[in-house]
């Protein structure tokens, strides 16, 4: 047994991998990583670009596109990509499948995470759009569309949940903002209740960012203060505390009963950012059932390496009370709705500025082919 299944199998988290690679797909190695316990995959137009720049991979997808508008040759790329990797996952998605079915779990597993461009983010009606498209042209039920959490996006996760399509929803960065994006689901379930679609059908995550906030937070204080690196998973254990509570809710616990999977919470952007951190506080630490961390590449290796799980979780009672503590100790000197509004702002900006060097990227590299 591998940490990642450890992780799984006796604590009720799932190991998803932040990264997808045209050359992780053709020699195997999203397939060994699936063996190792890995249950689903994100990524984003960053993740690509460094694909895209460091492999030849995708040489031969290029070699004809001289012409084809770079956006339009981007989906269809990361199209492919994602219902490749959709096809690796088939097997844990059915597992998955089977346990819910079962009662084992409350949730499905095994999927592959596509993003809508970031140029939507403040567009509700193109998100839509969007979203429609790409789950129709990947074509694959274990695919998940994600959708930023922002206030034009929680409308189209609605929309979106409410057609039957299941729905990452990303850059969450505060406990208000996951408070709305927790009744955006519930609102998107009775939705496509109302539809006719078959809730046990519809997946959903809410997408947490983590180690960022204690980037910014950390910036506000002064060195050596005690409350350094703790912001951050203190808002996890908010965030859970919320999930519990939301969950326990009449009308949640009506669509649970009506057949609906839960939300899970997803914790992301788990690197660690201080390089005087543990290489794991965002892992250990933050370990509690139905929840799911995805990784990139170093931070799963070193989960696979020297993972420990459970004991010192913040994710309990106690810990949540503790948390709730940390937060408020905050106040006298950091807004924290201040620093994730502007977290939330920020990582837009960046995703749409990571999106249009990807453009360029491809447009170079189609350049690249041409010439040989």
């Amino acid at each position: 047994m591998t940490k990642l299944n450890e992780l799984f199998d006796q604590y009720g988290q799932s190991p998803w991998i932040d990264n997808i690679r045209r050359d992780w797909l053709v020699d195997g190695t999203l397939a060994g990583l699936v063996v190792k316990g890995v249950r689903g995959v994100t990524s984003n137009p960053s993740i690509f670009a460094k694909a895209l720049a460091t492999s030849d991979a995708y040489d031969e997808m290029l070699r004809d596109a001289h012409g084809e508008d770079p956006e339009q040759l981007f989906e269809r790329l990361a199209v492919t990509d994602v219902r490749d990797a959709c096809d690796v996952l088939r097997t844990t998605h059915q597992s998955a499948n089977d346990d819910f079915a079962a009662g084992r779990r409350r949730y499905s597993d095994g999927f592959v995470s596509l993003e809508v461009s970031p140029r939507l983010a403040r567009d509700t009606r193109a998100t839509i759009d969007a979203a429609t498209r790409l789950a129709t042209k990947v074509g694959r039920d274990n695919l998940m569309i994600k959708i930023p959490g922002t206030r034009e996006g929680l409308p189209a996760v609605t929309e979106v949940l409410g057609s039957g399509i299941n729905v990452n929803v990303t850059l969450i960065f505060s406990l208000e903002r996951y408070d709305e994006v927790l009744g955006a689901w519930m609102d998107g379930l009775d939705l496509a209740g109302e539809r006719g679609h078959d809730l046990a059908t519809i997946a959903s995550v809410a997408s947490f960012f983590v180690s960022r906030v204690d980037a910014a937070v950390d910036s506000l204080l002064p060195e050596g203060d005690a409350r350094r690196g703790t912001a951050a998973n203190a808002q996890v254990a908010g965030a859970y505390g919320l999930y519990r509570q939301r969950l326990s809710s009449a009308r949640a616990v009506a669509l649970v009963a009506r057949g609906a999977q839960v939300q899970r919470p997803l914790w992301a952007s788990t690197s660690t950012k201080n390089p005087s951190y543990a290489d794991l506080l965002y892992v250990d630490t933050i370990v509690a059932d139905e929840t799911v961390n995805t990784m990139p590449d170093a931070t799963l290796e070193g989960v696979l390496d020297h993972g420990e799980f459970g004991a010192s979780t913040l994710l309990t009672d106690e810990g949540i009370a503790r948390a709730a503590r940390r937060l408020e100790d905050l106040a006298p000197d950091v807004s924290l709705a201040a620093v994730t509004e502007k977290l939330e702002s920020d990582g837009v900006t960046a995703f749409v500025n990571s999106y249009e060097e990807l453009l360029v990227t491809i447009a170079t590299k189609v350049q690249g082919t041409k010439a040989r």
